[in-house]
């Protein structure tokens, strides 16, 4: 649970880098790849496994599910849990994802991991091969649940689990005995940024389905525009009515208006029904279209909107939607390092840095962007000017290129912020279920209190949790590898996300795939 503002070397020597299996449940752990000083010689950088990282960035979400695990679980210290989630109010909500480290399903960061796998998909599913299955997967255990969460009209389910007293426990999502309250949104008590995003998570994901499951796709998109119908009718903030429900673990900072741009352009997208594209022409600039923010995460859409937006004018020629290229130029231009309208700060390493907590999520969800508008640009032959300095596709390419090697290694420290992949990664990440033994190793209860003496201790992780990207370095590059050091050691849903899109292209821009 996170608190918001909160060159080639030999090909032996790359195979003895390349993480060769999946670590089901263990790993080595060898204290020589730790705190080794590396400032006596330049760090030596292999190429890297993009292939392999999509392939573990995918197979982090079996890691995050909650209710019953299907016969093909891949993560296999993970066992069931929360099997009578909703039980208490005689509704079905088992299964979903937990978001992060803690045992709580929050449904507004749900809701955008499942709209940014969808996007992930969309974009670079058709590249993403022997992936592409198991993405899918990964979608429809969030789309599933979505669909159970809105089944009554006019109602969202939005939260399970007592966050507070969920985080007075160190205890495995298996064992959970903190009390599965059921929290709502509703006519009385709204929720627009929720339900919007909702809602464009069910319609990104409809597209998703058009042509392997077109029942369940049509299923999707119904759902996606009578959820956002709800959004937009009973508008207020779900942080208003829910405030000591989901503050300070999932407060809305942005407001709702970026969410119901957002859930109109998934709405546009995913029904061409002329509806949304009215909506989008009538109140684009009252929502913040034109505003300047740059961050784009489970709180503010403004950024992806204006990207996916872009789309319909530079591909489809949409000329209506013309001022979205501007928007989305703007929010490139505040990215580039030395163009004048750059806003943005660095770490000396080079990596993008937004905040102290979880800044991964930025820099992934970025990455995705950047390759993302480099798409649309390649395909309308158009470049971005950023006061007289043009910026092509090519230069938005490696630059996301650049941040998902620092993720993944190429970085001062050497280390892989991917737990499980490179032979340097985070060992003692804040997530109980990959901290605590596994049933299968410790078969009896692990009391509430008990996990804490796990929880503070040094011993790594027993559970490997592959695929995991965890909050990342400092603004200076540093990374304390503690357990109790959430903002950089937890990881969460919403930061792989994105990143499995830029995984998807860069591993096929270079072969692997």
């Amino acid at each position: 649970m996170t608190f918001p503002l909160s060159s080639s070397p030999s090909l032996l020597f790359l195979l003895t880098l390349i993480s060769t299996s999946l670590h089901h449940g263990h790993s080595f752990h060898d204290p020589a790849h730790y705190h080794h000083p590396s400032h006596h010689r330049p760090p030596r950088f292999a190429a890297h496994d993009y292939k392999d990282a999509l392939t573990k960035s995918i197979i982090f979400f079996e890691g995050q599910r909650s209710g019953k695990l299907p016969s093909n679980q891949r993560m296999s210290w993970r066992r069931d849990s929360g099997l009578s989630d909703g039980s208490a109010i005689n509704v079905d909500l088992v299964g979903g994802y937990y978001d992060a480290g803690d045992n709580v399903k929050f449904g507004f960061p749900m809701a955008f991991t499942t709209t940014m796998l969808s996007w992930s998909v969309i974009e670079f599913g058709g590249i993403m091969k022997g992936e592409l299955e198991n993405a899918r997967e990964a979608i429809r255990w969030g789309t599933d649940y979505l669909l159970k969460a809105t089944a009554h009209p006019d109602t969202i389910y939005v939260q399970v689990g007592d966050a507070k007293k969920d985080h007075a426990c160190w205890e495995r999502p298996e064992d959970m005995d903190t009390p599965r309250n059921v929290y709502k949104i509703d006519k009385n008590t709204p929720g627009t940024e929720v339900a919007a995003e909702t809602a464009a998570a069910l319609a990104a994901a409809s597209l998703v389905f058009k042509k392997t499951d077109p029942t369940y796709s049509k299923t999707l998109a119904r759902r996606a525009t009578s959820v956002f119908e709800f959004a937009d009718k009973y508008r207020g903030s779900y942080s208003n009515g829910l405030k000591p429900i989901v503050c300070p673990f999932y407060c809305s900072y942005s407001g709702y208006e970026d969410e119901l741009l957002w859930g109109a352009a998934w709405l546009h997208k995913a029904t061409k029904n002329p509806m949304y594209l009215n909506y989008i022409k009538v109140n684009g600039q009252t929502l913040g279209s034109a505003d300047y923010d740059n961050t784009f995460g489970w709180d503010n859409k403004h950024v992806g909107a204006r990207i996916l937006l872009s789309k319909a004018f530079l591909v489809q020629k949409v000329q209506t939607l013309h001022d979205y290229k501007g928007h989305a130029d703007n929010f490139i231009c505040s990215v580039i390092p030395g163009v004048s309208f750059s806003s943005t700060q660095y770490t000396p390493g080079g990596l993008l840095f937004k905040m102290n907590d979880s800044n991964m999520q930025y820099v992934t969800s970025t990455s995705f962007l950047l390759l993302t508008y480099a798409k649309y640009l390649t395909s309308a032959q158009m470049v971005v000017n950023c006061g007289g300095t043009v910026i092509t596709p090519k230069n938005l390419r490696a630059m996301a290129k650049k941040q998902v090697d620092y993720l993944l290694g190429d970085n001062p420290l050497e280390m892989s912020y991917m737990v499980g992949y490179g032979r340097r990664y985070p060992q003692r990440i804040h997530h109980r279920g990959s901290s605590l033994p596994s049933i299968a190793e410790h078969p009896s209860k692990i009391q509430c209190s008990a996990g804490f003496n796990v929880m503070n201790s040094q011993s790594p992780n027993p559970n490997i949790l592959v695929g995991a990207i965890v909050g990342g370095p400092d603004q200076y590059d540093r990374f304390p590898d503690e357990r109790s050091d959430y903002e950089q050691s937890e990881p969460a849903t919403y930061m792989n996300a994105p990143l499995v899109g830029a995984l998807a292209y860069l591993a096929h821009s270079f072969g692997q795939l």
